[in-house]
Formats: structure tokens, C-alpha cells, sequence
């Protein structure tokens, strides 16, 4: 009797968590569509949008997009009753709240938050080591996955979990280092046979597929896969790819579930809502990303400890020019390159959009500073190639090669890559 009581209570407290489930579920859905209603109303407000007919932009398409985590009916149920970590970061946003804390209000089991680069609130430095700790707004131990030997999960944290949730922001580089977590998570998943749920969001570089493919000798914790520097994918379209093309050590394949954003194209210029680290602080400096980043490879300043980092070069030593700034120890980047000293260079903050676009993996601006600096080799670091993945770069740039010269060599690479990638796209080109 005492056992039939239990059963029937079980099946009614299942029932309850069920309904629950339900009425969370048709709240966020309609909280979602009125914001979604009022950005569309306010992007038509906004009267200075300019258009560029050749790539068919349009700023006002980003505010129908949906992204993966607020397509909550998809996923709520696959959680219900499950040990849930999360691969999170202060981009995984679901309106104005954090995907962790509606999770947690609405009962799921969290576990765990995995943290990777710039820590799970999105605060720490490009490449700090980022310690195990706990979240202070829900208590939930914080697991780090970036720095020293913690890149992948250990045993004990793979067992504590059943259903691995990741949803994070990235820029669709190859040195942006999102996608090698996901890549270790994949692979410790299909290890400890785990399930893994991928909350997709847009590409903001998902319009462009330019630069060399990463030789794989030059495999490195910013270089993982033998994809061009600007991949032109989402993550979730990355993680297919993974499974696809067997990327994963030993012929393991990952337990994957896609939830795909809605009304997103290659083509949508979607902007970031949140920096998804403290260094790409705006569009300009994420759509600069791509080229000035290769600058982390020189003896050059890119901008860090500035306000407008990626968005400027320059060099104590740099002649000719007028702009100047003074890198400074800020909150994500403590001890940035060329510390306290006034640097002259170029500002590239005004420079078009749709040139930036138009000139995608651009070397323009490293082969400017190189020969105004005229080091030689010593403009270079060890770093430079495993950013550009390739020997050739630095060696055509020493040669007096142009940009346009060095970039026909990586052109016939990227349309194999095009066409190699194209089982596993999710989102139309137009």
C-alpha cells in the first residue's frame, strides 16, 4: 500500500514539474516575441542605416533573429529530470536574463558551469588562467576550462552530469578560442558517452570565408582545426562539421543536439547585443578582429589597454603619423603590450563597414607596420604563425609581397573549404 502511495504521489509530482515546465515555457516564448516586436519597431526608427546592394544588408533583419536559447520549447524538455551542466558565458542571454538563472529558477538541475576564456561573467584577461570557484548569484560551482591544465574536463566532473548545455557567443575566427572549448567538450562527451546540447547563436563574421587554412603543424590553444581564419560558420554549424569530417581524436563522435537560431541568414548583419569578451567592445573592433589580431604576433600594439582596442596599431617607433595613444593597465587587459608607453600609428575606428567587409582577412595593416618599423624579422614573434596558421605569410611580407599577392595563394584553399563545409550548413545565404 505504502509503495502504491509513493508511485501515485511520484506520478503527480512529475505531472506537477511538467506543467510548470509548460507554463515557463509559454512565458518566455511570449516574452520573446514582444522583444522581438519592439526591436523590429525600432530598428524601422532608425533612419541612418545605410544599405550596401552587393551584400544585400540590411541591419534591420537582425531584430526578427531568434537565437538558440530562446527557443526554449526545444530544449526545456530534453533537461526535465537530468544532471545539467552549462558551458556558459555573460553572452548566454536569453532577453535581459541570464540563461543560468532562469534555468535555476525554474528548477533545472545545474550541477555545474563550465567557464572558458574571460571566465564565466565574461571579466578575466585574453589568456588568464581562470580558477575553479562558485557563482555568486546561484552558488553553483564554476568549473574552468581555460588555463594551465584544466582544458578539459576531468573525470569526476563528466560523471557528475548527465546533459551538457553550451551556449556561447562567438565572432567565427580561428584564433577566437570558443570553438576549440566546444571542441574539447565534444570530445569528452563522446568519451564518457554524454549527451550535448548546443544552443546556436549568428556568426556576426558569418557573411565572409577568407584567409589560409591552419596547417596543422601550427595546431595550437588558438588553432585547432584546418579551417581558414574567418570560417564563415556558427557553432553549431562547426560542431556538425566536427562530427562530420571525424576531427575528434580516435574516430569518436560526439551525442549532439543543434538548437538552430530562427530567421537568420548568412547574410544578416547581426549585432552583438553583449561584448563577448572585454577586448571586442563594439562591431568595428569585431569586424577588425579578423586582421588586427595578427598584430598579437608582432612587436606592434594593437590597442589593448585603450578604449578602443583592435580598432588602432601602433608602435613607439612608428613614423610618419600624427595619432597617437598610451596602452594602460585596465580591467581585461592588466598588462597590456607596450604597457604605459605613447605609441604612434593609425586609427581605424572611421574606417566603412562595408570596406572592412569588402576586404575581409586583410594584411594591408601588417605590411603597412612592418615596413615603417623596418626590424626585419624582429618585427615578427613565434606567436605570428599560429595565428595566420601558415609559413608563407611572414616569409611574402619580408619578400615585399602586397596583400593582394599573398591572398591569391589562399583563394583556391577556400573554395575546397566552401564546398567541403556545405553538408553541414544550417542557415540559407540569403
Amino acid at each position: 500500500m505504502k509503495e502504491q502511495r509513493q508511485k501515485k504521489q511520484g506520478a503527480k509530482n512529475k505531472k506537477q514539474r511538467t506543467q510548470t515546465l509548460n507554463v515557463f515555457i509559454l512565458c518566455s516564448l511570449f516574452f520573446t516575441l514582444i522583444a522581438c516586436s519592439q526591436n523590429s519597431r525600432a530598428a524601422q526608427n532608425n533612419t541612418d542605416i545605410q544599405h550596401d546592394e552587393k551584400l544585400k544588408y540590411s541591419e534591420e533583419t537582425q531584430y526578427n533573429v531568434i537565437v538558440g536559447a530562446e527557443r526554449t520549447d526545444k530544449y526545456l524538455p530534453l533537461l526535465e529530470g537530468q544532471r545539467v551542466a552549462i558551458m556558459a558565458n555573460q553572452t548566454s542571454m536569453i532577453g535581459d536574463t541570464h540563461l543560468v538563472d532562469f534555468l535555476h529558477a525554474i528548477g533545472v538541475n545545474i550541477v555545474g558551469i563550465f567557464a572558458a576564456e574571460h571566465g564565466f561573467r565574461g571579466t578575466a584577461d585574453a589568456g588568464e588562467s581562470i580558477s575553479n570557484s562558485k557563482d555568486a548569484q546561484t552558488g553553483i560551482p564554476i568549473w574552468s576550462l581555460y588555463g594551465g591544465s584544466a582544458n578539459r574536463p576531468t573525470n569526476d566532473k563528466m560523471q557528475a552530469f548527465d546533459v551538457l548545455l553550451f551556449d556561447l557567443q562567438d565572432v567565427g575566427l580561428r584564433f577566437y578560442t570558443f570553438y576549440i572549448s566546444m571542441l574539447r567538450l565534444m570530445d569528452a562527451c563522446a568519451e564518457n558517452d554524454k549527451k550535448m546540447i548546443i544552443l546556436d547563436r549568428p556568426n556576426p563574421n558569418g557573411f565572409i570565408v577568407d584567409g589560409p587554412i591552419l596547417d596543422m603543424k601550427h595546431r595550437s590553444g588558438v588553432g585547432a582545426l584546418p579551417i581558414p581564419v574567418v570560417h564563415g560558420m556558427t557553432l553549431g554549424e562547426l560542431a556538425l562539421m566536427i562530427n562530420g569530417e571525424g576531427w575528434l581524436p580516435r574516430g569518436r563522435t560526439a551525442n549532439i543536439t543543434i538548437i538552430p537560431c530562427e530567421n537568420y541568414t548568412r547574410q544578416t548583419r547581426y549585432q552583438l547585443p553583449i561584448p563577448p569578451s572585454p577586448n571586442l567592445p563594439n562591431m568595428q573592433s569585431i569586424y577588425l578582429y579578423p586582421s588586427t589580431c595578427l598584430f598579437e604576433g608582432t612587436v606592434m600594439s594593437l590597442g589593448r589597454g585603450t578604449p578602443f582596442p583592435f580598432q588602432v596599431y601602433g608602435h613607439p617607433r612608428y613614423t610618419g603619423s600624427t595619432f597617437s595613444f598610451t596602452p594602460r593597465s585596465v580591467p581585461g587587459a592588466t598588462n597590456p603590450p607596450l604597457l604605459n608607453q605613447l605609441c604612434y600609428g593609425v586609427d581605424l575606428r572611421d574606417i566603412p563597414k562595408e570596406m572592412i567587409w569588402k576586404n575581409g582577412f586583410d594584411l594591408s595593416y601588417i605590411i603597412d607596420a612592418y615596413h615603417n618599423l623596418n626590424m626585419g624579422n624582429r618585427f615578427f614573434t613565434s606567436f605570428f604563425e599560429l595565428l595566420v596558421g601558415v609559413d608563407y605569410i611572414r616569409q611574402d611580407i619580408m619578400a615585399g609581397k602586397s596583400a593582394k599577392e599573398i591572398s591569391e595563394k589562399w583563394q583556391g584553399d577556400v573554395e575546397k573549404f566552401k564546398k567541403q563545409r556545405e553538408p553541414y550548413l544550417l542557415y540559407e545565404e540569403e
